[in-house]
């Protein structure tokens, strides 16, 4: 009664009832990239949950103290505080090795989580207008992610990452002009100095995580109030949102997306060791970790460093030293091409209209090779990261693996940019569903000049596709799509192939996409050939109709004579 009478106050003043009836009658696509994101928001919260707890424990200090824990290796030594607290987290508090296991999964794949949904949003289109701003909201989220995950593993001053601060300390500082300025404020002076691990504490338990939830909430604002984008289909347009209400399903299906994302965390952080800094020991200036790998989200800088050449110029009069380059320039220009590429791309293609439905990846071959590219420019990079182990386990000379790579980091990028232009203009042009699909065929047509396209871009424009699809009885139907307008075929084909010739005699290079038949869509029967049997039976039926005629006119002879 007490809380009925509540609600009712509550709803009175700020109508709640008619909020929540809205918020559950949002409809949410069904198709599993959507996913993606919500995967990265329970990883969020599964950080914030662990972190909470190993706030309890950790010291952020550099503060030396004579360690005396259950880990009888260390028993006696002079060790810092922040790395006595990190050990005894892992061998004296309950439950603790498991949570520190298990956030350092989550942060593996709460990063892995916002590149795959940046790489799903990149690759379909999802960032062009109206959602420019949530497209920079989400890079500057895996920025953020990269950065905090450094911090959060360069905290328990340990020997692995103390090898990798002395790194980015050589990297913040050999910016031009203001390199030593911002060293001064992240390290707090010179490395190694006490300050370090207390400022990484601060910008990794508060600073970071609030701008996170700031970002996360405006983010899911934003896609609100603009509604979900959506893979075109049947029934689907710019101007609604096929797929499940919030209430019971999609919160039914996320609830359940939750309890496997916290599974996984957990069994990870039960079962597969990661980071013993025990093993690696404290951190001592004299010393480093080799073989000293990152984490996988940060290792690419890892192997610039080890590809590019150790070379130093002059700029205007300033040094511009050897870590620069490999170090802060490419994840500068990487950013600064993500932050940009919506307007890009919309300048390079003209198209400024609103977009709600996403494109497929073969619409957009420039785009794909752009994304395959740099994704094998990365993974070469994330290679050399390893390039002691391999050395080791191929039993190789390292300076012979790291020229290998040099030349592949130049070649290998542009050559997988250009397979992959090429099959995905061969799956626009021809009728393939998929990659298993492709014909020598559709590889000539993605070979060859695009023809009946828009006379300024040399691209059929982007808001026109085809979608084919196969009416219960088994034959064929198409229809062009285009802005605000619908054509649709006046034949049905008996074969797949006949329909999409068809439509590329009608729209040539205009992209087909294969749907499911239109609801409440009166579709034509095809003028279907007779078969064999039926042109026997007609031949036969046609003879004896003939021998017929013959014996009635004979007979006829007969009678008269």
């Amino acid at each position: 009664m007490i809380t009925r009478r509540l609600y009712r106050h509550l709803d009175a003043r700020l109508g709640t009832t008619a909020t929540g009836r809205t918020a559950l009658a949002k409809v949410f696509p069904d198709h599993w990239t959507f996913m993606l994101g919500e995967i990265a928001l329970y990883c969020f919260l599964a950080l914030v949950l662990t972190g909470t707890y190993l706030t309890l424990f950790f010291e952020p200090s550099t503060a030396e103290r004579v360690y005396d824990g259950a880990y009888q290796p260390l028993a006696g030594s002079q060790v810092s505080s922040a790395f006595a607290s990190t050990v005894g987290l892992s061998f004296d508090v309950r439950a603790g090795l498991l949570m520190r296991q298990a956030h350092h999964w989550a942060a593996l794949l709460f990063v892995g989580a916002i590149l795959l949904h940046l790489l799903r949003i990149f690759f379909t289109g999802a960032f062009r207008k109206p959602r420019e701003i949530n497209w920079v909201i989400g890079v500057t989220m895996l920025a953020l992610a990269m950065l905090n995950g450094f911090t959060g593993y360069s905290m328990p001053d340990d020997l692995l990452s103390g090898t990798g601060l002395r790194i980015i300390y050589s990297v913040v500082l050999s910016i031009p002009v203001v390199g030593s300025w911002i060293a001064l404020l992240c390290f707090g002076g010179e490395f190694p100095t006490g300050e370090t691990t207390p400022r990484l504490y601060i910008s990794h338990v508060f600073l970071v995580p609030a701008l996170f939830a700031a970002l996360i909430a405006l983010h899911l604002a934003i896609i609100i109030r603009q509604k979900h984008t959506q893979f075109p289909g049947p029934g689907r347009s710019d101007r609604n949102v096929v797929g499940s209400r919030l209430w019971p399903a999609y919160l039914t299906r996320s609830l359940s997306l939750a309890t496997a994302v916290f599974s996984v965390v957990f069994l990870l952080g039960g079962l597969v060791q990661i980071n013993p800094v025990w093993i690696y020991g404290p951190f001592n200036p004299a010393q480093a970790t080799s073989p000293a790998q990152p984490d996988w989200y940060v290792a690419w800088g890892d192997g610039a460093l080890r590809l590019f050449p150790a070379v130093n110029f002059h700029v205007f009069g300033h040094l511009v030293p050897a870590p620069f380059l490999p170090g802060a320039g490419v994840g500068a220009v990487t950013f600064l091409l993500l932050y940009t590429w919506p307007w890009l791309e919309r300048w390079r293609t003209g198209d400024r209209d609103f977009h709600h439905l996403l494109q497929r990846p073969r619409e957009r071959p420039g785009r794909v090779a752009v994304g395959a590219g740099a994704l094998t420019f990365f993974a070469i990079l994330l290679v050399a990261a390893a390039d002691d182990i391999i050395a080791r386990l191929l039993a190789i000379p390292v300076t012979g693996i790291l020229r290998t790579l040099q030349i592949l980091v130049l070649t290998l990028p542009f050559v997988a940019a250009g397979i992959a232009f090429l099959l995905a203009r061969a799956l626009r042009a021809g009728s393939a569903s998929s990659l298993a699909d492709l014909t020598l065929d559709d590889v000539r047509a993605g070979l060859a000049r695009d023809r009946g396209t828009t006379a300024d871009t040399g691209r059929p424009s982007a808001n026109q596709r085809i979608h084919l699809w196969r009416n219960p009885d088994g034959t064929w139907r198409w229809c062009w799509r285009g802005p605000g307008e619908t054509l649709t075929s006046n034949e049905a084909y008996l074969t797949r192939p006949e329909a999409v010739e068809a439509a590329h005699v009608a729209y040539a290079r205009v992209p087909i996409i294969q749907v499911d038949p239109p609801a409440g869509l009166v579709l034509p029967g095809p003028a279907r050939r007779p078969g064999w049997a039926a042109r026997l039976a007609a031949a036969g039926f046609w003879v004896a109709m003939l021998l017929s005629g013959r014996r009635r006119s004979a007979a006829r002879d007969n009678r008269s004579s």
